[in-house]
């Protein structure tokens, strides 16, 4: 087993897989018998105990070794930064089924909240057995982590990639992708042990093993005919800590921002997707042309066009504040999205934002709050409308208000006492956000009240209902 615990990061090469296809298939190195032990502790605590759900990672100590090799490491520090958060929700998936489960993407808990191009969360998908093709790996079609339509009719499509191989195969995949699990025709036990991840601070500089900053499609991009290569190249941009790169990089064409904007209106999502980006970087004109979408009734146009205006830079704040003061809840919640991906660009857009967090919907009010957790600055504004939202009657506003107070870290200081009360909330994903906001704010009376919180709730092991003392 590799004794290294430095990262193993990514090469330019695999994050331009990861950035195209939305997945990546690696291996750990652990021994044949870290693997059969983990398999012997998962037989074991489900035919006695059941799933354990969030308490799987206490209840199998063993899995934390998986998540500190360098493999694993350095795949998360690559995508999503060096100060990745491990999240709450965490679950074990058991197929004996031989039929194949449906293909979706997963949600946020019940939040229909607008869904981040960029690479905020990640999943990893671990298999701690030998998991042929027959034994049902998760399948995963890649390429559609940017879509909200499943594109595709074939239940068997043959583009689906399955995470089959060998003990320690990991299947790191964009949180937004199309994936399903596939029948396993053996009828054996098969464990996929599900992590989510998410990343806490906004890229700065490349976090991977860069070698070459500029963005040039893969070979197998370069030969393929794609839509999205406008996509890839913003979001490689994105990573590497550059904000609205799309800006003015082609003409403002009067006759391709009105093709371009036909195509955004058109019912191919893809065609649609790339259109909306292109705009973003027809200077002003394609501007024009995304606010003039982002204002239409037809919701799906509405937040293809906030995608366009999140990579346009600093020239479509004025236009997404102004969308702020519309009537219609959707067009809010899509402008709102799109300067939370602005970020610093967008904090003239702060007071506004968090004069929506009265008299609003609860929809409007979640995307509020994972907005300014995203803008950051001015600190002093953001964290009083965040203690709001840690107060209010919807626990998915809770819970995002929480998550943008950990991405403010120690500038959200000042929140630590509301923080303290909500570890007492009823929400189990509030109070972990809370927890896990205390300990990214890092202040001594942060982690006062943290300690306290762990001890008192010191989980053991060890304990199951045949050795409870």
């Amino acid at each position: 087993m590799t004794n290294n615990h430095k990262p193993a990061l990514l090469t330019d090469e695999q994050m331009k897989a990861f950035i195209r296809d939305g997945v990546l298939l690696l291996q750990t190195d652990f021994p044949q018998e870290f693997h059969d032990g983990l398999v012997s502790q998962l037989n074991e605590v489900y035919n006695e105990e059941g799933n354990p759900g969030n308490n799987i990672l206490p209840r199998i100590r063993d899995l934390q070794k998986v998540f500190d090799h360098p493999v694993v490491t350095g795949a998360l520090t690559s995508v999503l930064g060096p100060d990745y958060l491990l999240h709450t929700h965490r679950h074990g998936h058991f197929n004996a089924s031989p039929q194949p489960g449906g293909w979706h993407k997963d949600s946020y808990w019940g939040y229909d909240r607008m869904r981040n191009h960029h690479p905020w969360w990640a999943m990893i998908m671990y298999f701690p057995q030998d998991t042929p093709v027959e034994l049902g790996p998760t399948g995963i079609f890649p390429g559609t982590q940017l879509l909200e339509s499943r594109m595709f009719e074939d239940e068997n499509p043959k583009e689906e990639v399955t995470a089959q191989g060998g003990a320690g195969t990991f299947a790191l995949i964009h949180y937004d992708i199309w994936h399903r699990s596939t029948a396993n025709v053996l009828g054996q036990p098969r464990y996929m042990l599900k992590f989510e991840f998410m990343r806490t601070t906004a890229p700065s500089a490349p976090s991977w093993d860069c070698r070459n900053p500029i963005w040039a499609p893969s070979k197998e991009a370069a030969a393929a005919e794609s839509h999205q290569a406008v996509i890839w190249e913003e979001t490689w941009n994105w990573l590497s800590g550059r904000i609205g790169s799309l800006a003015d990089t082609q003409p403002d064409d009067a006759e391709a921002v009105e093709r371009l904007a036909a195509a955004l209106a058109g019912s191919d999502e893809r065609s649609a997707l790339n259109a909306a980006y292109s705009l973003a970087a027809r200077g002003q004109g394609g501007i024009a042309a995304l606010e003039e979408a982002l204002r239409q009734e037809n919701s799906r146009i509405s937040r293809l066009a906030a995608y366009g205006l999140s990579a346009a830079g600093r020239g479509s704040v004025a236009g997404l504040q102004a969308a702020l003061d519309s009537s219609d809840a959707a067009t809010v919640c899509h402008a709102a999205f799109a300067l939370g991906e602005l970020r610093e660009l967008a904090g003239a857009a702060v007071p506004r934002l968090a004069a929506l967090l009265s008299g609003q919907s609860a929809e409007v009010r979640r995307q509020v709050v994972d907005s300014l957790g995203m803008i950051g600055s001015p600190a002093e504004r953001i964290v009083p409308a965040l203690i709001r939202g840690l107060r209010d009657e919807d626990n998915q506003v809770r819970f995002m208000a929480a998550l943008s107070l950990l991405r403010l870290k120690g500038a959200a200081a000042d929140a630590v006492p509301e923080l303290a009360e909500a570890l007492q909330d009823p929400n189990r994903y509030v109070r972990g956000h809370a927890a896990e906001a205390l300990r990214y704010i890092d202040s001594p009376e942060a982690r006062e009240v943290l300690f306290r919180e762990l001890f008192n709730l010191r989980w053991c092991s060890d304990t199951t209902k045949v050795s409870t003392f």
